[in-house]
């Protein structure tokens, strides 16, 4: 597939999407008006609060655990305690607001995306791939409500020590035995991991 059709593909699915509020552009606003924009703009601080509070609660357990441990005591706290600390989260939220992590290369299979939230993903990855600036956020309406995105990038060389292309051998046992059906791997700096994924019911 040439290049400049894979950017269209990638624009085609995002027109659906708001590029953060300032930039939200649905035919639905120019119905609505300002009640449209009102209803954007507190679903980007939903969406925001949230992936914040999970991006805080995750990130601050794995910072403490590969200080203490390593590559190693971060990737048995993944393995045993983030899907519980994302569940702990989900509920805090409240009954019509729910947060998960998606990717295109899980390592737990449960974080794999699957239909409009794997389209998403991959529209993201193709624009990556073709030098386009991520947006910070992402907005999608869905029949119940909204769907909030927040791409995840590898920004830090220490996510490589368990997610990169020189794994050291004896860490990379250790996720083979953890996970046999690891796909998270071969990832460079800047590469897009996956998104939080934010849903909002109304």
């Amino acid at each position: 597939m040439k290049k400049t059709t894979m950017i269209a593909l990638s624009v085609a699915v995002m027109t659906s999407m708001a590029f953060g509020a300032q930039n939200m552009k649905e035919k639905t606003a120019s119905a609505n008006g300002k009640k449209n924009k009102g209803e954007i703009a507190a679903v980007v601080k939903t969406g925001n609060a949230a992936s914040q509070l999970l991006l805080k609660t995750l990130g601050g357990n794995l910072k403490k655990h590969m200080k203490a441990g390593g590559p190693t005591d971060a990737l048995e706290f993944c393995s045993m305690k983030a899907a519980e600390l994302t569940a702990k989260v989900d509920n805090q939220l409240g009954k019509n607001v729910s947060v998960k992590r998606v990717t295109l290369k899980p390592r737990n299979p449960a974080n794999e995306a699957t239909g409009d939230e794997k389209a998403v993903l991959e529209a993201l990855e193709t624009l990556h791939a073709n030098h386009v600036r991520l947006p910070r956020h992402l907005v999608e309406k869905t029949q119940s409500g909204y769907k909030y995105y927040k791409p995840l990038l590898i920004n830090k060389p220490v996510c490589l020590k368990c997610h990169g292309s020189n794994i050291d051998p004896a860490l990379k046992a250790k996720i083979d035995k953890t996970y046999p059906t690891d796909k998270a791997t071969g990832y460079k700096m800047g590469d897009l991991r996956g998104a939080i994924v934010v849903t909002i019911k109304q």
